[in-house]
Parts: C-alpha cells; structure tokens; sequence
C-alpha cells in the first residue's frame, strides 16, 4: 500500500505556482496588483521576450523592511488581510502566495525602501533557495524583478507559447488594470521599446479611450446606474462601433478585472437586437457592489467572481447597457469610412470609348475651326444617347426652405437614390440614410412598445397543452421562474418530476417550437440563474416581424414620406442602428464635402 507523507515545501510552491502562475502574464499581473495595492501613484513595468526572460514591476508605493520582504517570500503571509473576515476583502492580491510560488520556478529580486528610510534592501530568491541579500539604492517603493520563469521546470516551460503570444497577453493584463485604476499612471515597456504611457488623475472615459481605441470617444455612451448600494458606470460602444472578437470586452468588478460569465451575458443580452450574431460590442463596465455580495475567491488567478443575487446584477446590466444606448440612440457611425471616402476622391478621367458619327470620330481626333459646331453638337447627342444609361437618383422640388433643416438633425429630405437611400440637407452637412435599415429600426420599437404598454406580453394559449420532459432539477428551476416566465407570456405549471406542461406561450413565437422553446430557457435558468434568454428570443422574433414590415429596398418614396421616416427616427430610441447593428443613417460634413473637392 502507499504510505501517505507530507511533500517537501519546494514541492508545495511548484505546485501552488501551477495553480497561481500559468505563464508570464499570470505572474505580472499579480506583480502589478500588488503595487496597487501598496498605494502607488505610478507603476512601471518592463519586459523582455514577453516576460519569458524577464518581468520587472517599479512602485512608488509604501515600500517594505527587510523582515517584510523576508516574510512576503514566506506563504500564505500578507498586508492585504487585517482580519480573518476573508469575504469582505477589498485588495486585489490577498491569498498571500503569489511572491513565494513564483520565486520558486523562477529567480526573483525584491528591492524596497519604505518612506522615510536611509536606504533600501535587496533580496534574491532563486527558484525557491535565498542565492543573496543586502542593502539597495533605489527611489522610496518597490522593484521586483522575474526572470527566467519555468527555466528549470521544462514539463511547464515546453507549454509556454511564443514570445510574442506572451507580450500579447501580458499587455492585455496591463491594459485591464491600468483601466481599472484611471488614478494610477502606468508604464509598459517591451524589450526597450515603451508601449504604453498613460498619467494618473485622467478621468474614467478618457482612460478607457486611450487604451482601447481613440475613437471610441465619438462613438460611444456613459453608463452610470444606481441600484441601493449597487453602482454600475463605464463606457458602452455605440452597436455601429462593433468587432469581430468579444476582446474590446472590459468588465471589472470593484476595481477587479474579470472574465465573469454572467456578465458576458448580461452584455450579450444587452445588445441582441442592435448586433448581428457574429459582431461582438466594444465596452468597459465597472461595477461596485458591497464586498458581502461578491465572492471573489473563486478562482485561484480571482478572474471569476459569484454574486449573492445574480438576477439582479444581471438585470442591471441589461438595463444600464439599455439606458445609456437610448440616450444616445439617434448617433450612428460618426463619419464615412475612410475606405468610402477615397471612393469619392478626384482621378484622371479615363478616355471615353470610341463612337461612330456622322462626321468621323469626335473623340479620336483633333477639332478643327472648319468643323461646324452644330456638327459636333450633333455627335455629342448621339453619343450620349448611345452610351449613357438612364440615371439611377431623382430628386423633387424641395417643400422646404433651407432654414428648415436647422431645425432637425438629420435635415430634410431632397431626393433618393438607386431607391433605396435617402438624401437629406442638414444644417451642417450632407445626411445619407438607409431607408429600409432605419425603417426596420422604427416598426421594432413599434412592436416592442406596444407589447410594454400591457404590463405583461401578450400569450397564444394551446389548444392542447404540451408535455415537455427534462431532467428533474430543470423542472424544478422552471417551477420556481414560473410567475416570471408568466411575464413574458410563457405559461408553465408542473406535471410530474421529469416533466412541465405549457399551456401557453408568447404570441410572437406562436410558429415556434414549444418543446425547443422550454428546453432553451432551462438550459439559460441553469446557466444564468434568470429567464432573460425568453426576453432576447422575444426580441430577436420581433426582430425578424419588424424586417419583413418595413419599407423595403427599391421601393420609391415621396419627399413628404422620406420627411416623415427622417422625424420619426429623430424621436425613437436607437434609431442609430439597425436591428443588425448596421448604422442607418452616415452623414458627410461641409468640412468632408469641401475636401472632395479640393476647397480644404
């Protein structure tokens, strides 16, 4: 038989850094948390090969005595926990076994100097054994330095990745925190080269501006939400201003970056009628909450937080994300890509193609002062009407003055073109709508305002009820949402312990599956602890109506429709967008139309 025995303490650290440091990234970001937590006002970092070969965190933070580093190294021993009351933790780092677990696959130096003090101290831990110690000069704060992580590990350093997939993330643990902190200016350099510098004191939305994308800032909204002691606030990309990836996606949780899938789905919940499937939203969230209502020792690397009330912190992002978007529901795209724009740019004029006339070839020869003008009118007339196709674009006498477009927003409308895109004069520019996408957009809200103004949704009842069979705890998680399902017009009740019986179901799935329909949101019920995903169904359903109700591509308007669908879309909620998240409506400034035309 095996004997059981205790494993040497090396052992114990190899093995707790497998849990706490997974690659270079893991190990900075716990680096970088505890700088913040020291009460720096400006963290720089370094890297070389990714963090590969060396990791280096500088603070100006409350700094550390030389037995306070000698403890640091030693586990389970921190600042970050002045009590035993482990739930109310607001500190990033407080397991206290980041230092020791990556000193021991790796060799690390810690430098300090607290305020106040002469002078510093340095010691050097090398993979686990103390290799030297002694005094250092160095500024008030900390300087810990990694370098060669996993080198005398092969098993874990053979699954390290590139270089360069290791700079990768390990800026994207930098970008997350230096976001979370707008307070704290922070500094990343790669192999010499700085790659990013921001200063402290900078307000939340320029923060997130700079680390994300600079034009997020004309194409977004804030969000800021109260709930009690809830406070939900960031910045929320316009649904026009979307990726192809979900990783412009930053959610923080009191100061703490996180990867929480009840937020992700909150988020995607938030956006479903404003996005098509494959577009993802670009936006930073950061949510306090009383630390009793939060569980942030989930996770080992404290990337995955668990809420008290889950229907709640949900329901919050849903409706935060919603506010803010209808606020700024009538932007769009703010300008023309620039790929269009150079569409529009002046080129040579290619030679015209040759053609046949009465008096020779106009366009390959030279006019001579013998040849007759009425001649050449002649020729040019029947060219034109030999190779000239008939216009594509009408425009009919403008019903208002040009006073009038000051006082809408999207102008006034002064003609069509192909039959499917609106012209429209504004005070400060030229407006280019979409009609069918704007349409959309308007019956959507229509329908969605009709159904709100019931108080409940209204339901198709069966003619014969339906039995659904599912596992027991999905019967009992839809017995207990039963009167919230009821809201939506999803009317359930019990049959058995395998099974529910729907007797009926919202009218605007009255063609889908019931069967599917129950089997999706259990499977939601389980996953997000709420009955959203019926809510989105509901939405994508009138999605889908809306399209099929609007005005179609090619179908002419009269000056007075094209004004009517111009108003409305002035006064509906997200009108911006269309129900795929295609912008509606593009505007060309006076500056834009002056510069195609060389006058700027």
């Amino acid at each position: 038989m095996r004997v059981i025995r205790r494993l040497p303490e090396t052992l114990i650290n190899r093995i707790a850094a497998g849990e706490v440091v997974e690659r270079p990234a893991s190990a900075l970001k716990e680096l970088v948390e505890n700088a913040i937590d020291a009460g720096a006002d400006h963290v720089h970092v370094r890297l070389s090969e990714g963090g590969l070969a060396m990791i280096e965190v500088t603070d100006d933070g409350c700094g550390m005595r030389p037995d306070e580093i000698e403890l640091a190294l030693e586990r389970h021993a921190t600042s970050k926990l002045p009590d035993e009351a482990i739930e109310l933790v607001e500190t990033l780092g407080f397991r206290g076994e980041a230092l020791p677990s990556i000193a021991s696959v790796a060799r690390v130096t810690i430098e300090s100097r607290p305020h106040g003090a002469p002078d510093g101290w340095k010691r050097v831990v090398d993979n686990g054994a103390l290799a030297a110690e002694g005094p250092a000069a160095l500024s008030p704060g900390t300087r810990v330095r990694v370098e060669h992580l996993f080198e005398k590990i092969p098993a874990r350093r053979k699954f390290l990745r590139s270089p360069r997939s290791e700079w990768a993330a390990a800026s994207d643990v930098v970008r997350r925190l230096a976001m979370a902190r707008p307070d704290i200016g922070f500094t990343l350099e790669h192999d010499g080269r700085r790659a990013l510098k921001v200063m402290g004191g900078e307000t939340l939305e320029v923060r997130v501006a700079q680390l994300v994308a600079r034009e997020l800032a004309g194409n977004s909204v804030e969000v800021d939400l109260v709930r009690g002691d809830y406070h939900l606030s960031g910045v929320a990309g316009l649904p026009t201003y979307n990726r192809g990836v979900a990783d412009h996606q930053y959610l923080f949780v009191n100061g703490r970056p996180v990867k929480d899938r009840l937020l992700i789905g909150a988020v995607r919940g938030a956006y479903a009628d404003m996005l098509a499937r494959d577009r993802h939203a670009v936006l930073a969230l950061f949510l306090q909450v009383p630390a009793s209502e939060v569980d942030v020792n989930v996770h080992p690397a404290k990337s995955e937080v668990r809420f008290r009330d889950p229907a709640l912190v949900r329901g919050m992002v849903v409706s935060g994300l919603r506010h803010a978007l209808a606020s700024g529901d009538q932007r769009s795209a703010q300008a023309p890509s620039a790929s269009a724009m150079a569409a529009w740019q002046a080129e040579p004029i290619a030679p015209l193609p040759s053609a046949t006339v009465t008096q020779g070839n106009i366009f390959s020869q030279q006019w001579h002062p013998e040849q007759r003008v009425s001649e050449v009118g002649v020729a040019w007339r029947g060219y034109e009407q030999s190779i000239m196709a008939p216009p594509s674009a009408r425009a009919e006498v403008a019903t208002e003055p040009v006073v009038e477009a000051a006082r809408h927003p999207l102008g006034v409308a002064r003609g069509q073109v192909s039959n499917t895109y609106i012209v429209a004069e504004a005070e400060d520019g030229l407006v280019i709508v979409d009609q069918h996408a704007a349409h959309e957009r308007l019956v959507l809200e229509r329908l969605r305002a009709a159904g709100a103004g019931q108080g409940t949704a209204p339901s198709q009842a069966l003619l014969i009820p339906e039995v659904v069979e599912l596992e027991e705890t999905a019967c009992d998680r839809l017995e207990e949402s039963a009167g919230k399902l009821a809201e939506f017009g999803l009317m359930l009740e019990r049959f058995g312990t395998n099974a529910v019986l729907v007797r009926a179901i919202p009218a605007a799935l009255v063609k889908g599956d019931p069967a599917k329909l129950v089997a999706d949101v259990a499977d939601d019920l389980a996953q997000n602890g709420d009955a959203l995903l019926l809510g989105e169904k509901l939405d994508l359903v009138l999605a889908t109506m809306a399209c099929h109700g609007s005005v179609r591509a090619g179908r002419t308007l009269s000056v007075a429709e094209m004004n009517a669908l111009l108003r409305e879309m002035e006064v509906t909620p997200r009108s911006g967008q269309c129900n795929h998240g295609r912008p509606t409506w593009v505007k060309l400034a006076h500056g834009d139309i002056e510069k195609l035309f060389g006058r700027k």
